[in-house]
């Protein structure tokens, strides 16, 4: 069974799109279809398309009117209902795209939501630059020499040590009031982190950087 969602938020559109056949679900929010119609995205794929419809048009809009999901409340982001939606279907894995660029409160907002959902789902997140989710205390990633890896403490993270990487860390402390591990890279194939407390979203780049490699 494909357990995994594609889910299309209303960030910047992405330049392309991931294979559709490795998805049993495929949804987006009500901004996010109208980028998604001007790319020539197969809207039949679209198994739902919430929202609160402020932006609705009528016309073609009208041939998918049946899987629509009104949403309306005001409390919660459209991404924060569509996970709910996604979650009482059964499903417990998402990737998300355009979380990121437009208005950057709509990204803190995307990455909040992400962080209230970490420890029943994994929902990850890609654009153009790189992909970025939350990660357990015990994490090992493969395949990603010379690639960009940074550590974002969210809000802060205990007694993190790492391997792989160019500036590694032993036992250190992470708090966006004072040390964040932003912009490292990998020299190992293989990288780890793990960490005693507190939570880290890691981003990892998506093309292979050149760096001058430091030790």
């Amino acid at each position: 069974m494909k357990d995994k969602v594609l889910l299309f938020i209303n960030g910047d559109a992405p330049k392309s799109f991931p294979d559709l056949e490795n998805y049993g679900l495929i949804a987006c929010t009500d901004g996010a279809f109208h980028y998604l119609k001007k790319l020539g995205f197969p809207l039949d794929k679209l198994d739902f398309i919430s929202g609160d419809f402020d932006s609705h048009s009528g016309s073609d809009e009208d041939m998918y009117e049946d899987r629509f999901i009104l949403t309306l409340d005001q409390d919660k982001t459209d991404f924060h209902k569509a996970i709910e939606i996604i979650l009482e279907r059964g499903f417990g894995e998402i990737n998300v795209f355009g979380g990121s660029g437009g208005e950057q409160d709509h990204f803190l907002g995307n990455l909040t939501v992400a962080y209230g959902f970490k420890d029943c789902m994994k929902i990850k997140f890609y654009d153009e630059f790189s992909e970025y989710y939350f990660i357990p205390n015990d994490f090992k990633l493969k395949g990603v020499k010379n690639r960009m890896i940074s550590l974002y403490p969210f809000p802060s993270v205990n007694n993190i040590t790492t391997k792989g990487l160019n500036w590694p860390l032993t036992n250190g402390n992470l708090s966006i009031t004072s040390r964040i591990g932003t912009r490292n890279f990998a020299i190992e194939n293989e990288i780890s982190v793990e960490y005693e407390s507190g939570d880290v979203l890691l981003f990892v780049g998506i093309n292979e950087i050149e760096y001058p490699t430091i030790y």
